[in-house]
């Protein structure tokens, strides 16, 4: 099935994904039974820690793939009941509160899926990890670059299935692009844009004085959980707004990096950026920027050349020049998107990365990278998989591993995450990505390896 995702929010576009993936004649074979029924001996006991938008869509793709899902957590009562009464098969789930006490509790569980705010990635994928629990998250695959470094380390170590939520790496447009770059269709590639328009979270603000009356039914206290404690303010942080803070997540930047940036960072294999430079409006504040542009050095490495990721937010856009051949091909410059400018074409992925249309030098337009000229002796090399959670049930049940594990998510996160560190402390950084350190800038240190609130998230 074709998906035009230009004209759709990510939460579209992973609802359409799951339509196309719960049908089960596209699971494996192995998972079923002699005549096609799931075979109970091969169904993993999942949980499922943090009960918000994204977890609808998650769980509804894992119940599709024929798995148990035996218990749910959230600080939030009126979640686990609303969640159980929309989704009959969830009725007889446990529900938990503490996802401490359901690891300790649930020894039957196999795998865990956690959809969280990011402030609390980290702690309970490094718990869910030393319980020996296969394990997806979702992106970002932490709050801070540190807490994405231990993660990788941890689940090298752990061995178990990981899986880092950047959905649009599943897809067959995804591979393709890869295949398509690294066979150098392209050529050398400079030059990355990615952009993505204002958002509605708080962004340029410091925190609202006062306090307002914490809801029945939700634990305020154990959702701060490892971030300073601040009062509750009602519509300010929960639901949903929470991104906008940096005591809870890191904006639009935090958000997608994990989505636009893992294209270009996988494909041109880059490592560590060494210096990031940025600007914009309503810096210095407890909340992201109103606008941005984040400029990422990478430095050349083999037959690499040196190449420069350009992320812009709030409104900012890519230059016309980097765009050129967007408005006669889709009617307009899209809102969102990524583009990796290359000495002999341009391959639009979209912010997702889950689009691959190709330009070549010359062309007034872009065309599908399946029915272009130019890729159409490039063959195909990268396994293609139904969906990204698919992929990952799939592995948990003895198959492929996955192609998105925290060591990949984890590396994309910590790009990623450099660049807020510099947007935190206002100007630009050299990064020593090695030893996760802007150098010179001893502000940066907290915001790098933050120290957790005492009692929560060790």
């Amino acid at each position: 099935m074709k998906i035009n995702s230009r004209s759709l929010t990510r939460r579209q576009f992973c609802g359409r994904t799951l339509a196309c993936v719960a049908a089960s004649s596209l699971l494996p074979r192995r998972i079923f039974g002699a005549e096609g029924t799931p075979d109970p001996s091969r169904r993993l006991n999942v949980a499922c820690i943090g009960l918000g938008g994204q977890m609808g869509s998650d769980l509804r793709e894992v119940l599709g793939c024929h798995q148990n899902i035996v218990a749910l957590c959230d600080v939030e009562e009126g979640r686990m009941a609303g969640m159980k009464q929309a989704i009959g098969e969830l009725a007889g789930a446990r529900t938990y509160k503490d996802y401490r006490k359901l690891l300790e509790s649930e020894k039957s569980v196999d795998a865990v899926l956690i959809a969280t705010p990011d402030h609390w990635h980290a702690p309970i994928c490094k718990a869910a990890l030393l319980a020996g629990k296969h394990v997806f998250c979702e992106k970002p695959l932490t709050h801070a670059v540190a807490e994405a470094r231990e993660l990788r380390e941890l689940a090298r170590r752990t061995k178990v299935v990981t899986q880092t939520g950047n959905q649009g790496a599943a897809s067959g447009n995804f591979r393709r692009s890869m295949e398509l770059i690294q066979a150098g269709v392209l050529g050398n590639v400079r030059e990355v844009h990615v952009w993505h328009p204002a958002h509605g979270w708080p962004s340029g603000d410091d925190r609202p004085a006062g306090a307002d009356p914490i809801p029945q039914g939700f634990d305020w206290d154990f959702w701060v959980g490892p971030a300073p404690l601040r009062p509750y303010k009602q519509g300010i942080y929960h639901p949903a707004q929470w991104r906008g803070w940096y005591d809870f997540g890191n904006g639009s930047l935090g958000d997608f990096c994990c989505h636009g940036f893992s294209l270009p960072v996988r494909a041109l294999q880059l490592e560590y950026p060494t210096k990031i430079e940025i600007s914009g409006t309503g810096l210095g504040k407890e909340s992201f920027a109103r606008t941005c542009r984040v400029l990422y050095h990478f430095p050349a490495q083999g037959d690499r050349p040196a190449v420069k990721i350009n992320f812009t937010s709030g409104g900012e856009m890519p230059p016309a020049e980097a765009t050129v051949g967007m408005q006669e091909t889709f009617g307009n410059v899209p809102g969102t998107g990524c583009l990796l400018l290359g000495e002999k074409g341009t391959l639009s992925a979209g912010l997702w990365n889950n689009e691959c249309y190709l330009k070549m030098d010359g062309e007034p337009k872009f065309r599908g990278g399946d029915n272009h000229d130019a890729a159409k002796a490039v063959p195909v090399t990268l396994p293609r998989t139904r969906s990204h959670i698919g992929e990952w049930v799939d592995a948990c049940l003895g198959g492929p591993k996955t192609y998105s594990d925290f060591d990949i998510g984890g590396h994309i996160t910590e790009i990623g995450l450099a660049g807020t560190v510099a947007l935190r402390v206002g100007h630009a950084i050299e990064w020593d990505g090695v030893k996760m350190k802007a150098q010179g800038v001893p502000e940066a240190e907290p915001i790098v390896r933050p120290v957790y609130r005492s009692g929560w998230g060790g």
